[in-house]
């Protein structure tokens, strides 16, 4: 079976903080979270800080509630992202504003010469398409308009991780739950993230018929 016919509940949802936006202006990770769905339930979960070998501005600080205190016997990226790229294995890879996260995990895997097997795809842009009567699709609120229970700890990266997976979950639900269809294969995540809102109705009534 290859990534794209693997179901689109069972795979790896992840999370990043970091010293800044870009890893091609010298930022790196300073935290990394993710948790394993297995047929819809979590079964591992991951989290470390890591050493970035630079200061975090106070700016970060405030954001995340990782202070440079906090990092100072932390292990370095590079060891940190040599245990993740192993907890990834060959899963599919799913982050909330992905293409954030998945340039960190790209740039901090080329350090060390790991690459992931698996296909990166976006729960925001599914949630804009499944979600569309959300006032926000940030994950903050995406929690409120699915009624899910939270603690409020938003920016440390296991508990978006977490937070991101009872989305996601809610998303798959929802289209279950409308279009009748539970199994849903990872390439059709894929289609819908890149399919126009107003024709979201049509490509799902179509897959189910």
């Amino acid at each position: 079976m290859n990534n794209l016919q693997k179901r689109a509940d069972s795979l790896v949802i992840l999370d990043f903080e970091t010293t800044g936006l870009s890893p091609t202006m010298g930022d790196r990770a300073i935290e990394i979270g993710a948790v394993r769905l297995v047929n819809g339930e979590v079964t591992e979960q991951f989290q470390e800080l890591m050493n970035p070998g630079q200061r975090v501005s106070s700016f970060i600080e405030d954001y995340t509630g990782i202070s440079n205190e906090m990092l100072v016997d932390a292990d370095s990226c590079e060891v940190v992202m040599e245990r993740f790229a192993d907890f990834i294995a060959d899963d599919n890879l799913i982050a909330h504003n992905a293409s954030f996260d998945k340039r960190f995990l790209d740039a901090e895997l080329e350090r060390i010469g790991r690459r992931y097997k698996g296909d990166f795809s976006c729960s925001l842009l599914l949630s804009r398409r499944i979600f569309q009567d959300a006032h926000s699709h940030k994950l903050g609120e995406l929690v409120r308009f699915s009624n899910i229970e939270n603690s409020g700890g938003f920016h440390r990266a296991l508990y978006d991780s977490e937070m991101t997976a009872k989305v996601w979950m809610a998303m798959l639900d929802d289209i279950g739950e409308r279009y009748g269809i539970f199994d849903m294969p990872f390439s059709l995540i894929k289609k819908l993230t890149k399919t126009p809102k107003k024709a979201v109705d049509k490509l799902l009534s179509t897959y189910s018929g």
